[in-house]
């Protein structure tokens, strides 16, 4: 079921005033990965774009304008071999093989094959999300630090990485987890707001109204017995999501944030269904043109 589309890459952005977030949420990001294609296909290029987790892969393949590829890392990709598995997962490499996934099939005789020229090309900003384990400081790389493939796929891995699923890269020396530790608990619109953007459109994988339970991840007080910054982050993650998830209905109420919410996504973070992928992606796809209108009057008034 194969998804191609051939265009002529036009690098100059043309949105420059509002900043595009999308949201992590492991393979939910199939639903999502329509909204990166469809604004491609219609040559909305923002100038400013930021990733959670998951959501650093539909960042970085937005950037580099590469279409097929932003549709293939969520569909034909659960298709690959070396993915991961449990025996992977007891050989420590994570129940995702995290190493293969970010830091090889990207590679020019990958599977999926990264464009790191036309990323590097592009005039947008990029910053992709991750958390410091052993400081709990957070992290945004920017593109003045992921000149390289292998710079860059390290720090779209160091953002993906769920603790337990997979082991912890290290980048600059560092061992790093997951951007949905860090600010905002997954939804980093404090940052965004000290970046200086008054309007943002966010490209989220939950639905409208969607919170996290009180409490969560009480696993943590063990395995990060000796890790107090990552254990911290982990037990006030849920709480702080659900703050940023209000934060984000205000400034939907007030105009400044437009939020594509996931409103028909039928998948787990870790779905491994081929078909379910792209029943999602179609999903996605269909929700996007349909709320395409709502979407390009916002902009317009944003970008007055």
């Amino acid at each position: 079921m194969p998804y191609t589309v051939t265009m002529t890459k036009n690098l100059e952005s043309n949105v420059l005033k509002t900043a595009l977030l999308f949201e992590g949420g492991s393979m939910r990001g199939a639903y999502t990965c329509a909204v990166t294609a469809y604004l491609l296909e219609q040559g909305v290029y923002f100038d400013n774009i930021y990733g959670v987790s998951s959501g650093s892969s539909n960042a970085v393949n937005y950037v580099s304008r590469d279409i097929n590829r932003a549709v293939g890392s969520f569909t034909e990709f659960i298709a690959l071999p070396n993915i991961g598995d449990w025996k992977t997962f007891l050989m420590h490499k994570g129940l995702f093989n995290a190493e293969y996934i970010y830091e090889q099939a990207g590679l020019p005789t990958g599977p999926l094959p990264f464009d790191i020229d036309t990323f590097n090309a592009s005039p947008a900003k990029v910053a992709i999300a991750a958390f410091e384990r052993d400081t709990g400081r957070d992290l945004f790389f920017r593109k003045d630090e992921m000149q390289t493939i292998e710079e860059l796929m390290k720090r779209v891995r160091a953002s993906s990485t769920v603790p337990l699923m997979m082991p912890p890269p290290k980048v600059n020396g560092r061992y790093c987890y997951d951007g949905g530790f860090a600010v905002g608990g997954g939804l980093p619109l404090e940052q965004i707001d000290r970046d200086g953007f008054q309007k943002v459109v966010v490209v989220r994988t939950r639905k409208r109204g969607y919170r996290k339970p009180e409490g969560g991840n009480e696993w943590a007080r063990a395995f990060f017995w000796r890790r107090p910054a990552m254990r911290d982050a982990m037990l006030t993650r849920n709480a702080r999501y659900n703050a940023a998830c209000d934060l984000l209905d205000e400034w939907e109420r007030e105009g400044r944030a437009y939020v594509f919410y996931s409103e028909n996504l039928t998948l787990s973070g870790y779905e491994r269904d081929y078909d379910a992928m792209w029943r999602n992606f179609e999903s996605g796809y269909a929700q996007i043109v349909r709320d395409w209108g709502r979407l390009t009057a916002f902009l317009a008034d944003a970008e007055a």
